[in-house]
């Protein structure tokens, strides 16, 4: 049984790809996306193992108390958590509890497929699985790596429709939305990316032809708009250009999106206007702060000056830029914060600035690179192993006061369908207030149209 429980409101791949390698070695995987769908409680009553697909924060939280229904339900299933936000957090998923069963039984992080797969088969075959690449149980010294393998055509047909997920909107009405990624990993080191201490700077690289394969299913199924989910489409720009020509030589209609790195708009800018011809309609990049220092210390690999030449060549080819931020770090003064909202400001943005940006507060999880700096006993607390986080307190607890507040302005703004600008502007008549001052017109241009976006915010 494999089950998923958040993926930002796009199908989940983490299920997909994992069930197609499944169905190629023999056996015949259950699926279920519980953001969607019921926990399936027979289906998980009669299943010898259950995996957990936990790619990130949020879905983390939501997989363990999975995990613990799970265990309720079946205590003799082996349960398996894998993904990114797994295999960081490993140790405590590993753990005896109260002298029970652990929450899980093996833990996968990167390329999941393969060691997936063995994981099952030794299971099947009665063999415990402690000499498995990729695989981690208890007792293990070190956290074995698994290494890419060759991956099938994701198997989609167990998922619940498209019409199930989020929607492409733009100033033409509302598309379907298919998911693919064409890459795995980064070649960057960005030092709050939980990708640093997984994947160390490598890419893995996906066929041309099995990512076709793959947006073509999903077109078949109404997906009229592609996102490309990898964390930078443009690590590798010469695959990238290739899927989109062939995505736009087979599908001329159907448009997509993109992730990538500042550095990367600027080093390929060259290519923007093609990718406009393509079909790309906006993109998402990672500007995080409008402070050089915090950028400096994040890694990121690009200045504040960057940020402006990134949007100028995007707006240049005629496509929408959608940035996200970390505004709450332990570096970022009450200065830097109203900075960054005179920036968005300034350059007309806030409809393109969903209010959760707004509010995002670094996550340090287990493994992060954050934690051997040298400046860490300035800010950094214990390690929250049960919320999976290490905490941090800013030097400034005004900070942290005005990061709470601007969380619940975000939530009820999302809660009443308040639009992103008039979300900016709430949020901004806080960041003011706790500065003291008056909160100058901060108010998006004219009748400006709302920007192409995906109706599920991206966060991480």
């Amino acid at each position: 049984m494999l089950l998923a429980s958040y993926e930002l409101g796009h199908q989940p791949l983490s299920l997909a790809w994992p069930a197609a390698a499944l169905e190629a070695a023999g056996f015949s995987p259950r699926v279920a996306d519980l953001s969607v769908e019921a926990f399936p409680a027979a289906a998980v009553a009669a299943a010898a193992v259950v995996a957990i697909s936990v790619p990130m924060h949020t879905a983390l939280r939501l997989g363990v108390q999975t995990a613990e229904q799970v265990r309720r339900l079946n205590p003799d299933a082996h349960i398996c958590l894998y993904g990114l936000y797994a295999v960081l957090n490993a140790g405590f998923l590993l753990q005896a509890r109260d002298g029970g069963a652990p929450l899980a039984d093996s833990v996968i992080g990167d390329e999941a497929e393969g060691p997936l797969v063995e994981l099952v088969s030794s299971l099947v075959a009665g063999r415990m699985p402690l000499a498995i690449p990729g695989v981690i149980v208890s007792g293990s010294a070190a956290a074995p790596t698994a290494g890419a393998r060759p991956l099938p055509t994701p198997a989609r047909d167990q998922l619940p429709p498209l019409s199930r997920y989020a929607r492409y909107v733009d100033g033409d009405g509302a598309r379907l939305v298919g998911y693919v990624e064409a890459t795995r990993g980064c070649l960057h080191t960005c030092r709050h990316c939980p990708l640093t201490p997984v994947y160390q700077g490598r890419l893995v690289v996906t066929p041309v032809a099995t990512i076709l394969a793959d947006i073509r299913q999903q077109v078949q199924a109404g997906a009229g708009h592609i996102t490309f989910g990898d964390p930078d489409f443009l690590n590798g720009p010469a695959h990238a250009l290739r899927v989109a020509r062939s995505l736009h030589a087979e599908f001329p209609g159907v448009t997509f999106d993109f992730t990538t790195k500042v550095e990367h708009i600027l080093q390929n800018r060259r290519l923007f206007p093609e990718f406009r011809e393509l079909g790309a309609r906006f993109i998402i990049s990672a500007f995080e702060s409008t402070s050089d220092l915090v950028l400096e210390r994040l890694h990121k690999g690009h200045t504040v000056a960057d940020l402006d030449l990134a949007q100028s060549i995007t707006a240049g080819a005629g496509l929408h830029i959608q940035p996200t931020w970390v505004p709450f770090t332990p570096w970022t003064t009450l200065d830097d914060y109203l900075g960054l909202l005179a920036w968005i400001a300034g350059r007309g943005l806030q409809a393109a600035t969903p209010p959760v940006q707004l509010s995002i507060r670094l996550l340090v999880p287990p493994g992060s690179a954050l934690l051997d700096q040298a400046d860490t006993h300035d800010w950094l607390g214990p390690l929250d192993a049960a919320n999976f986080v290490h905490t941090w307190r800013h030097p400034d607890p005004a900070m942290d006061a005005l990061q709470t507040a601007v969380a619940r302005s975000a939530e009820q703004a999302a809660a009443s369908g308040l639009s992103s600008a008039d979300a900016f502007a709430g949020i901004a008549a806080l960041a003011y207030a706790q500065a003291g001052r008056p909160t100058p017109v901060l108010t998006p241009p004219g009748a400006a149209p709302a920007p192409p976006r995906i109706t599920e915010d991206w966060f991480c």
